[in-house]
């Protein structure tokens, strides 16, 4: 049971693992698009992140998995769960993570913009030297609960039958009528979570402003 539950846990870590590599960069320039002044950029972004933001991820699944079929007639195949979990995860997040990364630049002061652009920084500088840099530091503990948030909604991904921890789990629980298969699942979510929140203990206190 434990070895099952564990080869469910490896898929449920690759959803994790590339959704977070795909989800944390992409929020930048959504962050950034939905800053500019450029007003339709700025609005594309604005709805991108609404409709992200405001319709289940469960949805965003089936869409995503079933859409190339309907809409365009492209065949699925056994790879096409996996691939459909990944890009809705990755479009989800990075609507979160463009989000908290928005709130992060505007709380930088503007008084350092200005600075910058009397010491002669472009604003591409400024906002790659400057601005980013601190947006990150500040921002660490909300994406962090993101992250923690990621590790559970994996689970999802049993709605167009992927088969990781949660699917195994209920399998396993309905062919042996008990619930052992979810105890033993909650406690390697608690596990990889724990370790997770170790991991971002870690990077907080490493790039704090001040140290003790």
């Amino acid at each position: 049971m434990l070895s099952q539950l564990v080869q469910g846990l490896w898929m449920s870590l690759a959803i994790f693992g590339l959704t977070l590599l795909g989800s944390l960069p992409l929020g930048v320039p959504v962050a950034l698009a939905r800053l500019s002044t450029f007003w339709p950029l700025a609005w594309i972004a604005r709805i991108y992140i609404s409709i992200m933001r405001g319709t289940p991820l469960m949805l965003q699944l089936f869409a995503v998995y079933f859409g190339p079929y309907y809409v365009f007639g492209i065949e699925l195949n056994p790879n096409s769960k996996f691939y459909a979990v990944i890009v809705a995860f990755i479009l989800n997040y990075a609507a979160y993570f463009a989000e908290i990364y928005r709130s992060g630049i505007q709380a930088v002061p503007h008084g350092q913009w200005e600075a910058a652009d009397v010491l002669g920084y472009s604003r591409a500088q400024t906002m790659t030297r400057i601005v980013l840099p601190q947006m990150f530091k500040a921002v660490l503990p909300s994406v962090g609960n993101e992250v923690i948030a990621l590790v559970k909604d994996t689970s999802l991904a049993f709605s167009i039958g992927l088969l990781e921890m949660f699917s195994v789990a209920k399998s396993l629980a309905a062919s042996q009528a008990n619930l052992l298969p979810f105890l033993l699942a909650a406690a390697l979510y608690w596990v990889v979570n724990f370790v997770v929140e170790i991991v971002l203990a870690h990077l907080e206190k490493r790039y704090a402003y001040y140290h003790a």
